[in-house]
């Protein structure tokens, strides 16, 4: 496949301009040649590379524009200075800048524990300069002469669910076991009593205690990012406004001063707002607009009930003081949306479309109206403190219910280029790209996701800064992190916001930095981390995860062998968690009814030059595949079911995942529950009811339904049953 904007590799040479714009290219990290999907090789073209370059603030309009832009890259990279931070690993000697200028020299190290300690630099100047070997893991502080720089020193690989089963007093396993089941849930379709119409922390706690008490390891969840609080019609989970805080909606309004509270609030909204409160709640789909404003208001009174109190809070008041300066932005930065909205300016939820004056979070005028609107600010910080709070107790409530990993949260690839991350650390993001996908067999046009990026050379500029500060946000409630489109931390594609994807190009990203920040956070909290590893994976990737402790994600749907037949549970990998599907995938049940097909055939989402009738045909064939897989593996029994009766297909799958040597299987809350539709249709937007479907029973009572205790049962048994064979005791 060539597209209007890559040129096959053996195209005439190109001319001098073009040439420099390539190498200029190369030096910045992008990837001028690539194989796509059909594999074959691709080159990005001149006037893409320039688009791309010049968001990288790497201009090269010119031939002498693109070589001024190669000198300024390459005399940073031979600079003599240190970078505030370099990684490290435990053990290992420390690799420093070739031109650092420190071969031979004594350092002084201070260790995170206070510890001082005297390293030397290896003396062979023809050589990379090496610092001797750190044995202890944390952020330590490197001096030599008059520079200082933090060094990362990261353990060897990620904290694992064997680690967590250790570290557990296990009501449901032994200390030898090293594997566990789980749920997976969209914390927004939880129902719980009187909860408005969209999931909160309050009923994640409930069921994360229910599941526990089941026998579940973990309790993975859709992402909680900050979304836009003065604009609801914008709820997609992985377009948020920012990673670095929670999404106030998602807040119980019942947990704050209590349920009397909430009532009377309703009282005095009189009979439309009561009206309204209980519509919301019976709904069958989240009505994001109307629930979303509803929850602001009532959360707006019991702020102003608990003003009243006029009792000071320790706690927020260490909380105001523990979030610092990223904190009071992110709230000024809801101020400022909430105040325009409130003034009908037609600003949308994006900052590059207010006044020039709002552009810069640390202007003077912005200090004079976050003066003049502090109740409003404080409001906003008030309700990140409520969202910590109440995360925080559904993680306490898993881990006392037993579960050894507890709450895995999901940290997006990006966030919206118009919201509170990108305005508040727009220097480190990349201005006017967006993340996506290039054209491949699932999607013919590429993707664009809209959603913006770290600048690589930003972040090793700034010592990594926000990158750290993000995974500490996604760390701090939970005992896992699953990273959507992992492939990110080496590689992303990025296109012209707003425009086709195939203007794109892959951005090398600092993968070994990154992974070792992640794992010396993962131990720094006691946290594994999932990797969402499905796509094009860049070769030899997929085996650095594996030695970083990353585990990937094995998916039914795609464990196949060359013949398309499923493979059995026992060649599944090890290193990755087992589930049935995904929310960007379909359930059980429609899969095995065609629902999906449906969907896509209606929506015009079909392969390319397939047909409804030829779709419907491969899938016949596949549940006769799937079926016999089930029954090799002693899943299921007897002759294959109707097209319409996925019940035992569900069952047999639950106990197919539990049975591979995954330290985790994740089962869908979709697939409990034995549900027809999937959570999310890539490709759609508006055609179909993406991050919507409510979950049909409440947090206190859906477990307790039959076929939930039944597949729970096999997920247990049959976990148990493989740590029997592995280890040769009785769990």
């Amino acid at each position: 496949m060539t597209s209007a904007t890559s040129l096959p590799v053996e195209e005439n040479p190109p001319s001098d301009y073009d040439q420099a714009v390539f190498t200029l290219a190369a030096l910045a990290g992008i990837s001028v040649d690539w194989i796509d999907a059909y594999n074959q090789p691709q080159r990005v073209t001149p006037a893409s590379l320039r688009t791309i370059l010049a968001a990288l603030n790497l201009p090269c309009d010119s031939h002498r524009q693109a070589l001024d832009s190669m000198a300024q890259l390459q005399r940073g990279n031979q600079a003599r200075d240190l970078p505030p931070l370099i990684t490290a690993e435990i053990g290992q000697p420390v690799s420093l800048p070739e031109h650092c200028g420190l071969h031979g020299r004594a350092c002084l190290v201070t260790l995170e524990s206070g510890r001082k300690i005297e390293r030397r630099v290896s003396s062979d100047e023809s050589r990379t300069p090496m610092l001797e070997a750190i044995d202890e893991y944390g952020y330590h502080r490197l001096q030599a002469g008059d520079a200082e720089v933090t060094l990362a020193v990261a353990p060897r690989r990620c904290y694992s669910v064997a680690d967590a089963f250790d570290a557990t007093p296990h009501r449901h396993f032994k200390a030898h076991a090293d594997r566990g089941w789980g749920l997976a849930l969209q914390l927004y379709g939880l129902r719980s009593q009187g909860d408005g119409g969209i999931g909160n922390f309050t009923g994640l706690a409930e069921l994360a205690a229910r599941a526990g008490a089941e026998g579940a390891s973990a309790l993975a969840i859709s992402p909680v990012h900050a979304m836009f609080a003065a604009d609801p019609h914008r709820f997609s989970p992985y377009s948020p406004s920012s990673r670095l805080f929670l999404n106030v909606l998602h807040i119980d309004p019942a947990a704050v001063l209590g349920a009397d509270a909430v009532a009377q609030v309703l009282n005095e909204g009189g009979p439309e707002m009561q009206a309204r409160h209980q519509r919301l709640e019976q709904t069958g789909l989240v009505n994001w607009p109307e629930a979303g404003a509803h929850r602001m208001t009532l959360l707006r009174h019991l702020y102003a009930l608990f003003r009243m109190q006029d009792r000071p809070s320790a706690e927020l008041a260490a909380f105001r003081l523990q979030g610092g300066q990223a904190l009071a932005d992110h709230a000024l930065f809801e101020t400022l949306h909430y105040w325009q909205q409130t003034k009908n300016i037609d600003v949308a939820s994006d900052w590059r479309r207010w006044p020039e004056r709002y552009h810069r979070p640390g202007s003077a005028e912005l200090k004079r109206f976050a003066e003049e609107q502090s109740g409003e600010v404080d409001f906003h910080i008030f309700l990140q403190w409520q969202a910590s709070r109440w995360m925080q107790a559904a993680q306490e409530s898993a881990r006392a219910a037993g579960m050894a990993v507890g709450l895995i949260a999901d940290l997006a690839v990006g966030a919206d280029n118009g919201g509170s991350q990108s305005w508040s650390h727009s220097s480190e993001m990349i201005a006017g790209l967006s993340a996506g996908a290039p054209p491949d067999l699932l999607n013919t046009r590429g993707q664009n996701w809209g959603i913006g990026a770290f600048s690589p050379l930003a972040l090793r500029e700034q010592g990594f800064r926000s990158y750290i500060a993000m995974l500490r946000s996604a760390f701090a409630h939970a005992g896992g992190v699953r990273i959507d489109h992992v492939m990110g931390l080496t590689r992303l594609w990025l296109a012209p916001e707003g425009g086709d994807a195939n203007e794109g190009a892959y951005l090398r990203y600092p993968a070994r930095d990154l992974l070792r920040l992640i794992a010396l956070e993962s131990w720094r909290h006691r946290a594994i981390v999932i990797g969402e590893d499905l796509g094009t994976v860049p070769e030899g990737f997929d085996t650095e995860l594996k030695e970083a402790g990353l585990l990937g994600i094995g998916v039914l749907w795609f464990q196949r062998d060359a013949r398309a037949n499923f493979l059995p549970p026992q060649q599944w990998p090890g290193h990755a968690i087992a589930t049935t599907s995904t929310h960007d995938l379909p359930t059980v049940a429609g899969w095995w009814q065609g629902s999906d097909i449906a969907w896509r055939t209606r929506l015009d989402l079909l392969m390319p030059g397939a047909t409804d009738a030829q779709t419907r045909a491969d899938r016949g064939e596949d549940r006769s595949l799937l079926w016999q897989a089930l029954l090799d593996a002693d899943c299921v029994a007897g002759d294959q079911p109707s097209d319409d009766a996925p019940q035992d297909v569900i069952d047999g799958a639950a106990a197919f995942i539990a049975q591979t040597p995954a330290p985790l299987a994740l089962l869908p809350i979709e697939d409990l529950l034995g549900l027809e539709d999937q959570p999310n249709l890539p490709g759609t937007v508006d055609t179909h009811p993406n991050w919507q479907r409510r979950l049909p029973a409440t947090a206190e009572t859906l477990l307790d339904h039959v076929d939930c205790r039944r597949r729970m049962r096999l997920l247990q048994r049959t976990v148990r049953a493989k740590d029997t064979d592995k280890t040769g005791r009785k769990p």
